[in-house]
């Protein structure tokens, strides 16, 4: 198979679809990789280090996606990307889709098969693609809005830790996920106050097991997070439903409760942010400001750190990549019920049934087209 990787293009987007190690790993079976020109430059990787372990350097983005069978991504295509996928493609990588209608509707015009990182899942409900962006995703929160709690960045000018004779600041968490707990360790481990919110017992007492005591978790309800929003200075959005638009558990009004200067950190952004007033944002201008309250709503955190997230993301998504390779999609989906979860789209049709219901399209089951 011909594995395509194209430079990411998304604002200060630094990781790429795959390294050196999986480069070798795939040319060894018999594949060949195009790699985009400085598509790896970001996470430190230089062109020859690909092209010593195999790899075809190709100047453009545009003979990537002429050539390549199935295109290796980190992000969602951007609207320069659409006309250029193909009908059939294979497109392997973070899509995002139920809180964006411009996308979907652009690859089922496509016709592109898109395997969606964040909803391969397996039968326990880890998901082995999306986890390790989350565990950073969930550790970047704390020190942004430790950051952004700073009088000159227009917060409350709260030190996350406190000093002795002066509180620490106050941290809410809505979502006991990975984003929600590795939020929670970091606050904890920074010296603050936090409480994690979420809605299944099981998990709370699992939870309460290994937080730090300054760390405690809260049944999610209407009113305990109405409680939590008026003491917090810091509000991590940390939700997740697979493949669904993340649900508003804070409306605009709520923002009335909380403290001026205090910073809300949106991670669910990518699925449409847990908080009314949460629109995405760059890594080149992160925040704004409504009703006095500042959000961070940067839809690609783990970007910030190319390196890092390059080999945390590749790890875990490199097995799947050759299974795809050595089979083809349908037979590795066959084979694989957790990948066959990550199908979104399929030849034009919607086949995630999350996505489907968020913008009222028709579902068909991906198991139509093996």
């Amino acid at each position: 198979m011909i594995i395509g990787v194209p430079k990411e293009v998304k604002d200060q987007e630094h990781r790429v679809a795959m390294i050196p190690a999986g480069v070798q790993m795939m040319t060894a079976k018999g594949h060949l990789v195009l790699i985009e020109h400085v598509a790896g430059a970001g996470a430190g990787i230089m062109d020859e280090e690909y092209a010593e372990v195999g790899a075809e350097l190709v100047a453009t983005a545009s003979e990537i996606y002429a050539r390549a069978e199935m295109i290796c991504k980190v992000k969602e295509p951007v609207p320069s990307e659409y006309e250029i996928l193909r009908s059939g493609q294979i497109l392997f990588t973070f899509l995002h889709l139920a809180p964006s209608l411009e996308l979907t509707q652009a690859l089922l015009k496509r016709e592109v098969v898109g395997i969606a990182y964040e909803t391969v899942e397996m039968d326990d409900g880890h998901k082995p693609l999306l986890e390790p962006m989350s565990e950073i995703a969930g550790r970047m929160a704390l020190p942004i809005a430790a950051h952004y709690l700073s009088n000159p960045l227009g917060g409350r000018g709260v030190l996350l830790s406190g000093v002795p004779g002066v509180p620490p600041a106050t941290v809410t968490i809505l979502g006991g996920g990975i984003v929600g707990y590795n939020a929670a360790r970091m606050a904890a481990g920074m010296g603050a106050s936090a409480s994690l919110l979420e809605i299944d017992p099981s998990r709370m007492r699992s939870l309460d097991e290994v937080l730090p005591p300054n760390a405690t978790t809260l049944m999610s309800n209407q009113l305990n997070i109405e409680e939590c929003l008026r003491q917090a200075d810091v509000l991590v959005g940390a939700v997740y439903i697979p493949g669904a638009r993340a649900p508003h558990l804070v409306t605009r009004d709520m923002l009335k409760l909380m403290k001026p200067g205090s910073i809300i950190v949106d991670v669910a952004v990518d699925q449409g942010g847990c908080v009314e007033t949460t629109r995405p944002t760059t890594h080149s201008d992160p925040v704004y400001q409504v009703n006095g309250i500042l959000h961070y709503c940067v839809a690609n955190m783990p970007g910030a750190y190319g390196r890092t997230a390059t080999f945390a993301l590749t790890n875990a998504s490199l097995p799947f990549v050759l299974d795809i390779a050595e089979k083809g999609w349908k037979r590795a989906a066959q084979m694989q019920p957790e990948l066959a979860k990550g199908l979104n789209v399929i030849h034009g049709n919607v086949t995630y049934p999350a996505v489907a219901e968020a913008h009222g399209m028709e579902y068909v089951p991906a198991s139509k087209f093996f």
